[in-house]
């Protein structure tokens, strides 16, 4: 779209937190610049934003004392850098693609399952089996919350500014990339309703300029009231409520509040994402008329 305003690592302003927008984007654009000129690929920068993840649980929940538990925050706010550096390396270096987004997911998936895994651990000395059932409803919890947040995040950006994501990519093929892209739309439409009426309708623009800047510009202004929500569900808020639990001697507080309060917010937004599909649906065949 002509009038996409690019904020901070190529997202506009109003998806970036203020720590994303003032330190994590800043130093992995940085980050990426760096590795652009050498061999480093997307995916290396993938596996090892994975690999410091599980760094990070090993201090919290293997080590343990106050200076462990000090690094390994640094550790895991360290991450979101280089989770950010491996999609502007992409974009730098050319090569991004539905591919990488789907490795840049598993890796993920992987570091936090471990992490998770850890810490279960570690509570099972005290509270026996229930801190795996707990744990695991919790991880489970996180998976559907970061599968709404991050496809209502890149579903705002295709309909507000013209940008491609997973959903709008022709995947082909029948390998495991393709599977686990096919998995994590499934999930997304389940929990994303009226919203997939807008999608036909900014499908259906594409060919016809003006209507699709006017969506846009209807996206735009709903985005105002639906984004603060999606923001609470994604990974800033969690990593630094999990080193304020361990602050405070416990990851079980995490847990808990990712089970709990964190699915109630998932709740709330879904359906503050329906209305506002709804809406959105209204008033661009209103001005069809």
């Amino acid at each position: 779209m002509s009038d996409f305003r690019e904020g901070v690592a190529g997202k506009p302003r109003e998806l970036q937190g203020f720590l994303n927008r003032t330190l994590y984007h800043p130093l992995a654009n940085r980050l990426a610049r760096a590795l652009v000129p050498t061999p480093v690929t997307p995916n290396m920068v993938s596996v090892a934003g994975a690999f410091m993840v599980v760094a990070a649980g090993v201090l919290y929940a293997l080590v343990g004392t106050p200076a462990a538990i000090a690094l390994g925050a640094v550790l895991h706010l360290s991450w979101h850098v280089v989770d950010g550096a491996d999609g502007a390396l992409a974009r730098m270096s050319g090569r991004a693609s539905p591919s990488g987004e789907i490795v840049d997911g598993m890796c993920d998936y992987f570091g936090h399952g471990i992490l998770y895994a850890l810490l279960a651990a570690r509570l099972d000395d005290t509270m026996g089996w229930i801190a795996w059932a707990i744990v695991l409803g919790a991880g489970v919890s996180r998976a559907f919350q970061s599968v709404f947040a991050e496809s209502q995040r890149r579903t705002y950006q295709w309909w507000a500014y013209g940008v491609p994501w997973l959903q709008t990519a022709k995947a082909t093929g029948d390998g495991i990339g393709v599977k686990l892209s096919a998995l994590y739309l499934a999930a997304w439409r389940r929990m994303s309703g009226p919203t997939q009426v807008v999608n036909d309708l900014v499908q259906s623009a594409e060919a016809d300029p003006e209507e699709r800047r006017r969506i846009a510009t209807i996206a735009r202004e709903a985005g105002r009231t639906t984004l603060p929500l999606v923001a609470i569900l994604g990974a800033n808020p969690r990593t630094v409520l999990l080193a304020l639990s361990m602050i405070a001697g416990s990851p079980l507080w995490f847990f808990l509040i990712e089970l709990v309060v964190l699915n109630i917010v998932l709740g709330i937004a879904i359906a503050q994402a329906a209305t506002s599909g709804r809406r959105i649906a209204q008033l661009v065949a209103r001005g069809n008329r």
